[in-house]
């Protein structure tokens, strides 16, 4: 996960996932489900979100995944 300063209002999210997650059918549940992990995870107003989705990411527990990216955001803050 990457952040950046962003201007003023709510959080902009980009979501990444190359050939290495998988396939297409792959690639898109591994956005799915980030996407629907960011959000469960507060993130802050004043910054600007880009997560890259990893191989272990279409099939990871769901809960493994929140706190995966709620840890990221928190070491970004």
């Amino acid at each position: 996960m990457v952040s950046a300063a962003g201007g003023p209002g709510s959080p902009r999210v980009g979501v990444l996932a190359g050939k290495a997650v998988g396939g297409a059918v792959r690639r898109n549940r591994a956005k799915r489900r980030l996407r629907e992990a960011l959000a469960r995870v507060p993130l802050r107003d004043d910054r600007d979100y880009l997560v890259i989705a990893g191989e272990a990411v279409p099939v990871a527990p769901f809960g493994t995944l929140v706190a995966w990216v709620a840890t990221a955001v928190e070491e970004l803050s």
